[in-house]
């Protein structure tokens, strides 16, 4: 700023009415800051919102929208910072004016950021192939960004007013190293269903079966647990710590949701193959929840102890339908075979008493 002033006195009139009026070299910087304030507002800004109108995304136009009020009063800010280093007053007031505007200015960046994480992560959750920001997990992302930005605003406006951060820190980690042991429970729970979302094993609607049995739609994916609904209709709650470290079997992964379903039929020796496999295949037929394609299809697995063992495989549209369609399929089987006469062997045993 010295620089300009000496420039400034240079030139023939304005170094004369600077050297005659003292505060004309104050008038002239506050000149100078409302044309830059209505360039910035009125052609920056204006040229960037004309260069972003044909964009097929609303994202750039969010943030030159939010963008329009810091640049503005940053300029406005930097005019009354450097009036302050002009005008003759005593330098402890011109250090705490220059403090104060320092500190104002870092509240407005601030702001502009808390805004620029919210339209970045709302606008990021409709984008197909990020899958780790969802609607759920929002206001994880949101906060652990707004704590950043905190931070770093704080360590802005201490380093300007010239406080020590050092024992502050300090604290801060002693407090964060006994928050971290006495919650490493639901940290491993937060973090754990921070990686489910974003590796994706199963999304909401899936139905999923756990190695420890629970098998259901999945209803909510939380930061802290999983929620399902099994067939009871009852709702099962499992932490994400458990659920990143067990094996998940989902029914509705693969090219497709549909459901593959087996049925084990023993028929006795003697019978007429290729009608027992007719008959099989129309059983499955005549239920409605079987879907046409894939198509259904038996299988002569082995010659067993009472009889030969076949097996039908068929496909239903949802894997919660798989008990209802093998009910109905097996009342098919048994009464096709029963008008065709293929008979269902059992076991037999002979029993042979010995008499001493």
């Amino acid at each position: 700023m010295q620089s300009l002033t000496h420039f400034l006195e240079r030139l023939p009139y304005i170094g004369h009415a600077v050297a005659v009026y003292p505060w004309a070299d104050v008038a002239l910087v506050l000149g100078a800051t409302i044309i830059a304030a209505w360039v910035v507002q009125h052609v920056i800004i204006r040229a960037l919102r004309f260069m972003t109108r044909h964009t097929q995304t609303e994202l750039d136009d969010r943030i030159i929208a939010a963008l329009q009020r810091p640049l503005f009063y940053t300029v406005i800010i930097g005019g009354v910072m450097s009036l302050a280093l002009l005008a003759g007053v005593a330098d402890h007031t011109r250090h705490i004016t220059v403090a104060l505007a320092q500190t104002l200015l870092v509240f407005l960046w601030a702001r502009f950021f808390f805004q620029l994480i919210k339209v970045v992560l709302y606008r990021s959750k409709d984008v197909p192939h990020i899958t780790f920001v969802q609607e759920q997990t929002l206001p994880l992302f949101e906060n652990l960004l707004a704590v950043v930005v905190v931070a770093g605003a704080l360590y802005a406006i201490f380093s300007i007013w010239g406080i020590n951060m050092t024992a502050w820190l300090a604290s801060a980690g002693i407090v964060g190293m006994a928050f971290g042991f006495a919650a490493k429970d639901t940290l491993a729970n937060l973090f754990s269903g921070v990686f489910i979302l974003a590796d994706a094993p199963y999304k909401i609607g899936d139905y999923i079966e756990l190695d420890s049995g629970e098998r259901g739609r999945v209803t909510h994916i939380g930061i802290r647990s999983t929620r399902m609904l099994t067939r009871d209709d009852v709702e099962v709650t499992v932490p994400n710590g458990i659920m990143g470290n067990t094996k998940i079997v989902n029914e509705s992964g693969g090219p497709y949701e549909k459901f593959r379903v087996r049925i084990d039929v023993s028929v006795a020796y003697g019978s007429d193959i290729d009608r027992v496999e007719a008959e099989l295949l129309a059983a499955a037929h005549d239920v409605d929840l079987v879907v046409d394609e894939p198509a259904a299809r038996v299988r002569f697995r082995a010659f067993g102890d009472s009889g030969l063992e076949y097996v039908l495989f068929y496909w239903v549209p949802k894997p919660e339908q798989r008990g209802e369609s093998r009910h109905l399929v097996n009342r098919a089987i048994y009464q096709r075979f029963a008008a065709a006469g293929i008979h269902i062997p059992f076991p037999q045993r002979d029993v042979h008493i010995r008499e001493r």
